[in-house]
């Protein structure tokens, strides 16, 4: 049974930084990824990287300030946030796929960690 699970979240001030993990069991997936949803808000991508370590992003707004990593022998992803932002507030899930394609489209899904910024 495959199984993502998150850890990392809670609340930071907004300059602050956090590390989000995500462990998968019950398959291997070569890619791994994030997702957040505000409230309100649509789900929208954050980044996903593959097995070899390619790495995509998705908002601008994270670019420079978030960074996707894995470690394959534990079968677990990263996001490192830094210099958080009020507006980064969300529910971060993890996504896992056999593809980037996939990690964006048809994932299977984590339950979700909350990450709250507060200015």
């Amino acid at each position: 049974q495959v199984r993502l699970v998150e850890s990392g979240g809670g609340l930071v001030q907004a300059g602050g930084s956090l590390r989000l993990s995500c462990a998968a069991s019950g398959s291997l997936f070569n890619a791994m990824g994030w997702f957040r949803q505000a409230p309100g808000k649509e789900r929208e991508f954050v980044a996903a990287i593959t097995w070899s370590g390619t790495s995509t992003y998705g908002q601008d707004s994270v670019k420079g300030r978030f960074t996707i990593s894995r470690d394959n022998a534990k079968n677990t992803a990263y996001l490192q946030m830094n210099s958080l932002k009020p507006e980064d507030t969300a529910v971060y899930y993890c996504a896992a796929g056999r593809s980037l394609a996939v990690v964006r489209t048809s994932p299977y899904w984590g339950q979700g960690t909350q990450v709250t910024v507060s200015s």
